[in-house]
């Protein structure tokens, strides 16, 4: 499948920073990221959790995750059929830039 994402690939310097945020950068993923590591799983419950996300948003967001190896997508052959993510091994990589990012979050928001 072509990559249509603009920015993916986008590093000239070769910056692992911008290279980290190709793949989790923007205003939804690290909120994903950090949902689905914390067992909010499936989709519906996703949607709960980011009630300002709309459902192409979050479809878009978690097949980029999914092409890029940070979640896996897992079908159970149920009637209804049921869907769920989770992170994968190289997801699991990102876990503690996730908790860096809430523990400084929670920081921050103190001050204000």
């Amino acid at each position: 499948m072509e990559n249509k994402r603009k920015n993916k690939d986008f590093n000239p310097n070769g910056c692992p920073v911008t290279h980290c945020m190709n793949l989790i950068g923007g205003k939804w993923k690290p909120v994903i990221i950090h949902l689905i590591r914390k067992d909010c799983n499936r989709f519906s419950m996703l949607q709960r959790a980011i009630p300002d996300i709309s459902k192409q948003m979050l479809v878009n967001q978690l097949r980029e995750l999914e092409e890029d190896g940070l979640v896996e997508r897992i079908i159970y052959a149920e009637i209804p059929p049921r869907v769920e993510y989770k992170m994968s091994d190289y997801g699991q990589t990102l876990v503690p830039i996730i908790d860096a990012m809430s523990k400084w979050g929670l920081q921050d928001m103190k001050v204000e």
